[in-house]
């Protein structure tokens, strides 16, 4: 072979593993410029779906009062808020549980004054609705705390209230429902967080079954008054 020939033959091999080296640094790039693009992508996604969740869940709509605690009497309380978020309440507290029926404002402003979070709906509110709250409140948050019940003349389809705090809702499945119960429900606002919301001086009938329990009218009554004590062991969810 000449030197001629020699020498194009090694220009020729120096063009190639250039060409060829080229390639590899085109589809190197093309792939991690493809990764970085698809990390892109996956942060924006987690980003918008983190954004989303924190606004749908926003509690900033939230209405919040300021009531004395500890106010019991016998008589029937006239409220500004419907339903009722605190103030004057009767000595005896509902036990929390869910209703079919309404039940009487003024045992029902008791258990939040333990603590509970009362979840009230509309009366004509679809029962898939219904349904869809009954399994919001017995699946979030403290059983021995929920209390659930139809409310006639509400000023939204749903309001859910704690001692101090309510917030309206239009749709049963609302993503703020569960959001409200997680952060008020025993909360730093609740005046006697713990105390018992059931047991065996606890209101259990609707409002159609009993009417408010008289004020006792000698001794012996007065000594059957309720006690109120701390829950042993609430149940969370």
């Amino acid at each position: 072979m000449t030197k001629e020939k020699a020498q194009a033959r090694r220009e020729h091999l120096q063009k190639m593993r250039a060409e060829q080296k080229r390639k590899e640094r085109r589809a190197a790039m093309l792939m991690w410029g493809a990764g970085g693009l698809v990390v892109v992508l996956l942060v924006g996604l987690v980003g918008f779906y983190l954004i989303k969740q924190s606004r749908e869940t926003s509690l900033d709509a939230v209405a919040n009062y300021n009531y004395k605690a500890g106010e019991h009497v016998w008589n029937p309380v006239q409220y500004k808020e419907t339903p009722p978020v605190g103030g004057q309440h009767n000595n005896y507290w509902q036990q929390c549980a869910v209703y079919d029926k309404p039940i009487h404002n003024e045992h029902g402003v008791h258990s939040l004054e333990h603590g509970a979070v009362w979840i009230t709906y509309r009366p004509d509110l679809a029962k898939d609705k219904v349904a869809a709250l009954k399994k919001v409140a017995t699946s979030t948050g403290q059983q021995d705390y929920m209390l659930v019940s139809p409310y006639p003349g509400l000023p939204s389809p749903v309001v859910v209230s704690s001692w101090g705090h309510q917030l309206k809702l239009d749709d049963a499945e609302d993503p703020r429902l569960p959001a409200f119960i997680k952060k008020f429900q025993n909360g730093k606002d609740t005046p006697e967080p713990g105390a018992i919301c059931g047991g065996p001086d606890a209101i259990t009938t609707t409002a159609d079954q009993a009417p408010l329990p008289p004020q006792p009218k000698n001794t012996q009554q007065q000594q059957t008054m309720p006690t109120e004590t701390i829950s042993p062991s609430p149940t969370k969810k």
